[in-house]
């Protein structure tokens, strides 16, 4: 598995993150679902990464920039087959690496309360974040649940 970073121009990547975007919308909702579409995903101060097994796209994370210090982990996503195989913790420690070589001091995210999340709130667990408060311009909400760790 390769993980590059990824100028979502691509057509595969456009439909991996369509079916994460409508699993969020089925799962939560409208007011309470925070990801970003592809637009959102171009904003400046955003890098995105996308998993590669071969040419097949297996997952995908980004890197949202808060302030110099601080950013938000986004569309974390492993394609569904390949859920449990290691995908998702290769991926993040990539990410946490760059967060490091980037200068981040901090790292958080924002997931789903609902047991269909519960594996990705294992996964952040075991790699050091922490349950705390609301961040950036999230709100509290009981269909999220905020997680922070140090770099």
């Amino acid at each position: 598995m390769k993980i590059v970073v990824d100028d979502l121009s691509g057509p595969k990547t456009a439909a991996f993150l369509e079916e994460h975007v409508q699993q969020m919308r089925s799962l939560t909702p409208p007011e309470s679902k925070h990801a970003l579409d592809l637009d959102g995903l171009r904003k400046p101060g955003t890098t995105f990464w996308s998993a590669l097994d071969g040419e097949v796209l297996v997952g995908c994370g980004a890197l949202k920039t808060l302030d110099p210090l601080h950013a938000e982990l986004k569309s974390m996503r492993t394609k569904p087959v390949r859920r449990r195989s290691g995908v998702a913790s290769r991926l993040l420690q990539h990410i946490l690496a760059e967060a490091r070589a980037m200068g981040f001091a901090r790292l958080s995210l924002e997931t789903g309360s609902a047991d269909f999340f519960l594996p990705a709130r294992r996964l952040y667990e075991k790699f050091g974040f922490a349950y705390c408060e609301p961040f950036a311009d999230y709100q509290r909400d009981p269909h999220s649940v905020f997680m922070t760790r140090t770099l």
